[in-house]
């Protein structure tokens, strides 16, 4: 991993809003650090190549929204895999069905920049679903907010956020 990493409370400026607001009552939150990255670079593969960071590392938090309800909801799971959105989180929804939510309500309404949304900070009633695999990982990367910066954490931290509910099977 070739990443400058700062303990993330101590670097407001690389979090977006909620999420630093979020830090500050994490329990936990002193192991969590945040890196500098090209904006550019934010997307998982280029992202990865650049700084030297696996897949295996690498965490994806989408966020979706159940229909007809309109539940939105925040998905965690690792770059190797992908999302069941159409049948674990469907059926984790209670809904009909599962669709990515547009990328101006996931910005609005996550106050986070699309890119770069994490599952820390996000709106307090929105459920947030980690992948089984992404708590073994020990230093998992994800978002912090903004596209110019990574978070890196134990996953076993990611998954004990509050409002977190871990999910075998959530991915692919």
């Amino acid at each position: 991993m070739n990443l400058e990493l700062t303990p993330a409370l101590d670097a407001p400026a690389l979090l977006a809003p909620p999420v630093h607001t979020a830090l500050q009552t994490l329990p936990d939150a002193d192991r969590i650090q945040v890196a500098p990255i090209d904006p550019g670079l934010a997307d998982t593969a280029a992202f990865c190549e650049a700084y030297d960071v696996t897949l295996e590392q690498s965490a994806n938090c989408v966020i979706v929204v159940g229909k007809p309800a309109g539940i939105f909801a925040a998905c965690v799971v690792l770059a190797t895999t992908r999302a069941d959105v159409n049948g674990a989180v469907r059926r984790l929804l209670g809904t009909r069905k599962v669709s990515f939510a547009p990328m101006d309500d996931a910005v609005g309404l996550s106050g986070m920049e699309y890119g770069g949304i994490t599952p820390i900070g996000l709106p307090a009633d929105w459920p947030v679903y980690i992948d089984a695999r992404v708590r073994s990982v020990d230093a998992a990367v994800i978002g912090s907010g903004i596209r110019g910066s990574k978070i890196v954490l134990p996953g076993a931290v990611l998954a004990s956020i509050p409002g977190a509910t871990v999910v075998d099977g959530l991915a692919l």
